[in-house]
């Protein structure tokens, strides 16, 4: 028999060690925070070291994640590509224009002949004559080298649009002296046509002109003044664009409806209203019924 009882007991002792401490995965909120920052930093770096179109496209993104609303800067192929112009646009493409007529040679002096205003019909670029003719040979529909150029450079921006344009021509009062029979109505009408076809040559799209209009001098620029040079003009328009058409089926549904509506809120025949003696609804009793005369109530 061995003896058990002089063996000593195995006692197993186990350490628990806590390699986080008191932190715990606090320092990997951190570390996560610290890249984030870094990310943003980089990105803000290199969007400061980029060129405008770059910087166009991003911010035309977060305006419109979706890419169906409007969209400035949606590629990179230009200034207005992708731009669907309203009325909350039209101020930016005022400026996108302004910064690309800049780049003509020749912008300094025809500033103050160049206008770009915001108007109910839409964005309306105006280009007015000097007493000797800047952008139109004088007494004539032929256009000058410079305004040759300048009219090109408009249509390469606007073609970009998904908007119509229309294109004005105006004349100020002085009688037409040339060609008998022609007058200032021809002529400002041939100088909104030859701006139209250099236009059309150099940018616009097909059907993208919706008018073109012939004014005289029934619309001077300057109504103190009818004789004033700048009242001899040519004026581009840039229409808002017209909500698309519906749907013929939509449009069918939305008649039907309306329809119903109508018939519903129809007045009731005259022989079913329901006639109330006067004083009924007022607390007052309704007159006595008189008493039919045997006799007839003729007059005497």
């Amino acid at each position: 028999m061995s003896d058990h009882s002089n063996e000593q007991p195995i006692i197993i002792i186990k350490k628990k060690v806590n390699h986080g401490g008191h932190h715990g995965g606090a320092w990997k909120v951190a570390y996560a925070d610290f890249v984030t920052a870094m990310m943003a930093l980089f990105i803000v770096l290199w969007l400061l070291s980029s060129d405008e179109k770059v910087k166009q496209a991003v911010g035309g993104y977060f305006q419109d994640p979706t890419g169906k609303g409007n969209l400035m800067g949606s590629t990179m192929s230009g200034v207005g590509d992708g731009l669907q112009l309203n009325k909350d646009d039209m101020d930016q493409l005022k400026e996108k224009l302004e910064a690309a007529l800049k780049q003509t040679p020749e912008f300094e002096k025809l500033s103050k002949n160049i206008q770009i205003t915001v108007t109910g019909e839409g964005l309306r670029i105006e280009l007015l004559e000097t007493e000797k003719g800047m952008f139109f040979l004088s007494g004539n529909a032929t256009p000058s080298e410079m305004g040759s150029e300048l009219i090109s450079k408009l249509a390469s921006e606007l073609g970009k649009l998904p908007n119509n344009l229309s294109i004005e021509g105006h004349t100020d009062s002085k009688p037409f002296a040339g060609v008998t029979g022609y007058s200032n109505w021809e002529l400002s009408t041939d100088r909104a046509n030859s701006a139209r076809r250099i236009m059309m040559a150099t940018g616009l799209r097909e059907k993208q002109v919706a008018q073109v209009r012939g004014f005289a001098d029934q619309r001077p620029r300057v109504p103190s003044n009818p004789t004033d040079d700048s009242n001899r003009r040519i004026s581009v328009i840039v229409q808002y664009l017209q909500p698309p058409p519906l749907d013929p089926a939509e449009e069918a549904k939305a008649k039907a409806e309306g329809a119903a509506g109508a018939h519903g809120n129809e007045a009731k025949p005259h022989g079913e209203e329901k006639k109330e003696p006067a004083g009924a609804g007022h607390g007052e009793p309704p007159p006595p019924a008189k008493k039919k005369d045997d006799h007839g109530s003729g007059g005497h």
